[in-house]
């Protein structure tokens, strides 16, 4: 499966320096202090909120990330329609902030 290489680029223009890429998911996952913050799949857009972030982001239009059958508990799916303009950049800082707030790997 492979991913958008334009969104990719512009995952990267928002993410912290030091951030690191990695092939995980089929796609390309963004790691922030060795902790995921989204991974592109496709043209879709994986984010880490938490679990105590989870309902706010279905509530702002994400979808629960659901990978081989079964719903990943504290991540959502983001439909490449939600990521145009600065949109892109709500849910880049969204998964960012949880994977921040973990402990360093």
């Amino acid at each position: 499966m492979a991913h958008d290489v334009e969104l990719a680029d512009r995952v990267r223009d928002l993410v912290p320096a030091g951030a690191t890429e990695v092939k995980m998911f089929g796609g390309l996952a963004f790691m922030v202090n060795g902790n995921m913050a989204c991974a592109i799949r496709r043209d879709d857009l994986l984010v880490r909120t938490g679990r105590s972030a989870f309902e706010a982001a279905i509530a702002a239009g994400a979808e629960p990330a659901i990978m081989g059958g079964r719903t990943m508990s504290g991540y959502v799916n983001v439909a490449a329609d939600l990521l145009t303009g600065d949109a892109l950049a709500g849910w880049v800082e969204r998964g960012v902030a949880t994977a921040e707030s973990l402990p360093p790997k």
